[in-house]
């Protein structure tokens, strides 16, 4: 993605979050303050995103959790903050007063939102492209006059694969054992299927 960007775009990313770091801040000395916390460790999360639908609609929520619980969300198209509790309900009156909070987050999540997210698509459109074939190896080996036979499958992208042992035409999935699909460090993946053949 870093390729891809318009010259000074991650900069300006860099200084948008910076940003974000000052209001994080104020915001645990907000929230410290409401629940009656002086001091301690505390953490404030923010997540929000949007969705573009295949209907053309767009889906976007904002969620704000502090220490590990929900604090307050807002859902596109419902107008209004929900408050996980009393604390939380300061946040929402305050927010709801004047409507330029709510009208904010709902510009943000129908547009810009969905701007950067087909940005951000188009700047990794290679990545999201890449297909990348496996390495297959089988093998086999017996033990105890019993023929166990592995399939090794390396460096395949994306993290998809089905491994399957056929008999003729007759697949053999009840008796197959699977490994878990693992990540690479080059960010391919790898994957296993065992059997025992009789």
């Amino acid at each position: 993605m870093a390729a891809g960007a318009e010259p000074g775009y991650w900069d300006e990313e860099t200084q948008i979050n910076e940003g974000n770091q000052l209001v994080a801040a104020t915001a645990l000395e907000i929230l410290q303050g409401r629940y009656n916390q002086s001091r301690g460790l505390h953490t404030v999360q923010r997540l929000y995103g949007c969705d573009l639908l295949s209907d053309g609609s767009v889906r976007g929520s904002y969620r704000h959790g502090y220490d590990g619980r929900d604090f307050i969300s807002f859902e596109l198209g419902s107008g209004s903050f929900v408050a996980a509790d009393g604390a939380a309900q300061i946040t929402k009156r305050k927010w709801e007063h004047d409507g330029i909070v709510v009208e904010n987050m709902m510009n943000y999540l129908e547009h810009t939102c969905l701007e950067v997210l087909q940005k951000h698509i188009g700047y990794g459109q290679a990545a999201l492209e890449r297909k990348d074939p496996p390495d297959v190896h089988v093998s086999g080996k017996e033990e105890h006059g019993i023929l166990t036979l592995s399939c090794r499958a390396y460096g395949f992208y994306p993290g998809m694969i089905g491994i399957n042992w056929l008999k003729g035409d007759e697949l053999r999935d009840q008796e197959t054992e699977w490994g878990e699909i693992v990540p690479n460090s080059d960010g391919t993946f790898h994957s296993w299927a065992r059997i025992e053949a009789l």
